[in-house]
């Protein structure tokens, strides 16, 4: 997603995100990386094919570097 995203939602509430506004299954296969306002924090959300996998990464110091795009989301190879 490239809007910030409320760090309190947990698997559930970032799946119906994925669902909603990508129109993507979170159980596709694909990794989907959520961000803060802050820029200072991201989950990501990873199905691996028998579960989802919640990860997430708070930086101390410093801000993610976050692509900003018209599209809704950014897809990488």
């Amino acid at each position: 997603m490239v809007d910030p995203v409320d760090m309190r939602r947990g698997i559930d509430g970032l799946s119906v995100l994925v669902e909603q506004a990508l129109q993507r299954s979170p159980c596709a296969g694909s990794a989907f990386v959520f961000c803060n306002r802050a820029g200072n924090r991201i989950k990501v959300l990873l199905w691996d094919g028998t579960g989802v996998w919640l990860c997430q990464r708070r930086l101390h110091r410093g801000r993610f570097v976050w692509q900003h795009s018209g599209e809704g989301g950014i897809v990488l190879t």
